[in-house]
């Protein structure tokens, strides 16, 4: 008994040093440059939303924050190097839907657990997708869609994505699974080309991010039928969403900002509370609002449950798409 007393006063001695080593890391935390791995190539909506969180960043912490695109993967060569690094605040990641919840569920390249692997700092923003139509489809809403394409076997309908299962797919495929309507799917390699050919009349839908369909709506060269989550878009706020027609239907591209597993507490903890007065800051809630995204800036625990809550729905989406894993 003596033996096990000692034994267990060792290791909660231990434990404590640890814990107060820990601490004072944090407390000085950081004392060189941070790591902020970028999972797409430049120019994308994780540039918009890294490069002025990167700066910001740099300027509350007084130590450089240096972004690198790591794209590759569908965004799991960034993701799988974020898995990997040192737990210690000095590689972080911005997260983005694909490879965090759908990627895991379809891949089986991802060598990284989306929950186990990363310690959640904060959301930083979600955005709507938008519904739109080729001009010279006779339809106005997405019930005559569904009605159109019933009406039409011969002509199947085609829709454009960023790739197969990309959320652009699998919300496609959902309006699909919830109408029985037909429509071949065209996978493309970014809404640029994906625009070519909606314009010219080569597809005939696509469900795209509402900043990527925004200026064409205004041009009335893209008719919006449905936004994709419950709420309306202050930017279009006549187009209804598309839960109006399919009960439950909620889609968004979401972005989140990640640690590595075991990184101290007490660094997520300050990284989320200097995180969430970026996403709040007037120029860069300015900048989210005009492409579309409503700013996050929740807290780690809440963010964990957010991740897992979105794990568990898109594998249900996948699993239901036939595109689960084999």
């Amino acid at each position: 008994m003596l033996r096990s007393a000692s034994v267990l006063r060792s290791l909660a001695g231990a434990l404590a040093l640890t814990a107060l080593a820990a601490a004072a890391s944090a407390q000085d935390y950081p004392t060189k440059p941070i790591r902020l791995l970028n999972p797409y190539s430049p120019g994308g909506p994780t540039d918009a939303i890294g490069r002025p969180l990167g700066d910001k960043l740099s300027q509350a912490l007084g130590k450089p924050v240096v972004m690198e695109n790591k794209p590759g993967a569908n965004g799991m060569i960034a993701f799988d190097l974020a898995a990997r690094a040192a737990p210690d605040g000095y590689t972080l990641l911005i997260s983005h839907v694909g490879p965090m919840a759908i990627n895991p569920a379809m891949a089986a390249g991802a060598r990284y657990d989306p929950v186990k692997d990363f310690a959640p700092i904060t959301l930083l923003a979600s955005q709507q997708l938008l519904l739109g139509v080729r001009p010279s489809l006779p339809v106005r809403t997405l019930k005559e869609l569904f009605d159109y394409a019933k009406a039409h076997p011969g002509t199947e309908l085609s829709y454009g994505t960023v790739g197969t299962g990309s959320t652009t797919h699998l919300a496609v495929e959902w309006l699909k699974s919830a109408s029985g309507m037909e429509a071949t799917h065209v996978p493309y390699g970014g809404a640029g080309p994906i625009m070519v050919d909606l314009l010219a009349g080569r597809i005939d839908f696509a469900f795209l991010s509402l900043a990527s369909l925004i200026e064409h709506v205004k041009a009335n060269n893209v008719r919006p039928i449905a936004v994709s989550t419950p709420q309306r878009s202050d930017l279009l706020p006549d187009v209804p969403p598309a839960s109006d027609t399919v009960p439950g239907f909620n889609v968004s591209s979401w972005y989140g900002f990640e640690a590595p597993a075991g990184t101290p507490k007490p660094i997520i903890d300050r990284l989320a509370r200097e995180a969430g007065k970026i996403v709040h800051d007037p120029d860069m809630t300015k900048l989210m609002r005009n492409s579309g995204m409503v700013p996050g800036g929740d807290t780690p625990e809440q963010h964990a449950a957010w991740i897992k809550s979105e794990v568990a729905r898109w594998a249900d989406l996948v699993k239901q798409a036939g595109l689960d894993k084999k």
